[in-house]
Parts: C-alpha cells; sequence; structure tokens
C-alpha cells in the first residue's frame, strides 16, 4: 500500500494485482492531491472496501471484483465520484450512486483494439482448432482433419461500441458478412434473426440486468448447427448450463472464452472440460498500450470532474 495520509482526496482501494502504483497514471494523479492506493487481497468484500474508500473525495476503480453497492456509497458520505479503469459498470450500483450525488466514469474505448483483435483472434482458434492441434503434434501426431475459416462466413456482432465496432471491422477485412445488434436500434426479433443466419456469434453487450442470460437454451436452440460463440464480454451474459448443454450436445461447435460466471476459474469447474473450447483468463485486453493508456485516461477523467467538467459519465440510463 502507497499511503500519503487518511485524509487523501483520491483513492485506489483496489490495485490488486497491481497495475496502478508506480504507474505514470499514478504520478499524474499526485499532481492532484494527496492520493492513497490499497493493494493485496480484501476488496472484493464491502465492508472493507468502504474502510479503504474512507473520507475520500475520489476513488478510482481498477478491478471489477470491488463492488460499490449502497451500503458502500452510504458509508462513504464525502465519496463524490468514481472513476473506472475499463468499461464495464456491473460492479457498480449506478442508481444508488446517482441517490448518493456520486458521478460514475469510464474509459470508453481504451481497449478496444486489444479486444476486438482478441476476439478474432479466438474465432480463429476455435474454427481452426489450433491449441487442440498444437497439442497432438507435441504428443507426435500428425493430425490433417478439416478445419474451418472466417472467409465467407456470417458474423453477428452483439453490441455496437467502440469493441463490437472494432470488431465488425476485423471481421470485413477477413471477408465476413457482418450482422450488428445494437440494444438501442434494434428489437429482440432482430436479434433472434441474426443468430439464425450466424456462423460465429461474438458478444459486447454491457451486463446489466437486462442482458443477464442475454444468450440462454431458447437462443442457442435458435442458432444453426456448427456455430462458434465467442464471449469477450461478461460470463454471465450466458447462462452457464445452457452454454454446457450447447457444447456437450455438440449443439455449438465450440466456444472462444475470454469471461466466466466465477473468476478465477475454480479447479473442476465444468468448462475446462470441453474440448471444443479456447479459454483465456479475462485478459483479452491485457496490453502495454492499453494498461498504459485506459489509466491514464481513468485519471483524466478525475482531471475534468475536479475542474467541474466530466466526461465519460454513466449513469443507471445511460
Amino acid at each position: 500500500m502507497t499511503d500519503t495520509g487518511s485524509d487523501a482526496l483520491i483513492v485506489v482501494p483496489d490495485d490488486f494485482p497491481s497495475v496502478f502504483d508506480g504507474s505514470a497514471a499514478h504520478e499524474r494523479a499526485r499532481e492532484l492531491g494527496a492520493i492513497r492506493v490499497c493493494g493485496g487481497r480484501g476488496a472484493d468484500d464491502a465492508a472493507e472496501l468502504a474502510r479503504r474508500i474512507g473520507s475520500a473525495k475520489v476513488a478510482v476503480n481498477i478491478r471489477a471484483y470491488a463492488p460499490f453497492t449502497d451500503a458502500v456509497f452510504a458509508a462513504c458520505p464525502s465519496l463524490r465520484m468514481v472513476s473506472i479503469w475499463g468499461v464495464g459498470t456491473d460492479n457498480i450500483d449506478l442508481e444508488s450512486a446517482a441517490r448518493h450525488g456520486v458521478t460514475v466514469c469510464n474509459t470508453p474505448g481504451a481497449n478496444a483494439i486489444a479486444v476486438a483483435e482478441h476476439a478474432i483472434a479466438l474465432m480463429l482458434a476455435v474454427s481452426r482448432k489450433i491449441p487442440q492441434i498444437d497439442c497432438e503434434m507435441r504428443g507426435g501426431g500428425w493430425p490433417r482433419e478439416m478445419l474451418g475459416q472466417l472467409h465467407g462466413k456470417t458474423l453477428a456482432v452483439m453490441g455496437t461500441g467502440a469493441i463490437g465496432a472494432q470488431v465488425a471491422k476485423l471481421a470485413r477485412a477477413f471477408g465476413m458478412t457482418v450482422l450488428e445488434w445494437s440494444a438501442r436500434r434494434n428489437s429482440i426479433a432482430e436479434r433472434d434473426d441474426m443468430l439464425r443466419r450466424a456462423d460465429f456469434v461474438s458478444l459486447h453487450v454491457r451486463l446489466t440486468p437486462q442482458t443477464r442470460g442475454f444468450i440462454g437454451a431458447r437462443e442457442f436452440a435458435l442458432m444453426k448447427s456448427g456455430v462458434i460463440l465467442v464471449n469477450t464480454g461478461r460470463g454471465a451474459l450466458v447462462e452457464r448450463d445452457a452454454l454446457h448443454d450447447a457444447l456437450a450436445s455438440q449443439r455449438i461447435a465450440g466456444a472462444g472464452l475470454d469471461v466466466f460466471h466465477d473468476e478465477p476459474l475454480k479447479p473442476g469447474d465444468p468448462i475446462l472440460g470441453f474440448s471444443n473450447t479456447v479459454l483465456s483468463p479475462h485478459n483479452a485486453g491485457q496490453t502495454p498500450e492499453v494498461r498504459r493508456d485506459g489509466l491514464l485516461l481513468t485519471i483524466e477523467n478525475v482531471e475534468r470532474f475536479l475542474a467541474g467538467t466530466p466526461q465519460n459519465v454513466v449513469g443507471p440510463n445511460t
């Protein structure tokens, strides 16, 4: 923990594993006033999170496991801003934040290129069976089975924010036909039609109460045989049991997953037993460029808020 006193203007309550302490963003934040950076485990507990925030005016949220609940906001009456490193807000009670007069900002687009590249990489890895083939060759095999390709296939991009838009751009460069669904512009009926037509489905919608279980048994039943699902959004966008059933029955050809219901995955998690999946540990956006630029934008949001000109504000209805 880096501690500049209990009366810090800014607190980073959840820098574990540490990315903020000693970074360029940390140095920039010091120019704004006293800052306290808290490392180590514990910020996943609401009471401990509130204790770490204390009387700070600004909290910089690094990790999605930190639960900014109504109880946390109530326990921290001095808190006026939460600046998120990232886009997801599912760990923050946005309605409670608004009631308590707390402005919430995120960093849209900072990781868009990296996550989009990862989504395409998962499509390729699953369809071309790269991990499986690599493993077989290292075991002395020479596998020559048929593989899939992206060119000429149809991709349904669910969510057209910065990441989804970048995925669509890259997919078109591969020669794919791209169908784009937006919660603001399209209906559920249009989504269902896209699911019926797609060879690949990539999830980029924000996790909200309305999108939890966005893909379930009903949606898997709509998909054509052989479809590949990619999820770099949030694990809870897909119903867990429905995903397991679709993989086990080969209702879908496979899945490329960077996000899960439980993170980190526990030993023995059923998803680890499927050979038709490619898994990565929620690190699609973990590049030096994303870390540097995203953290700096997180502090820029703080600067703008303290100057009275907030940017990248998210709320219950955004």
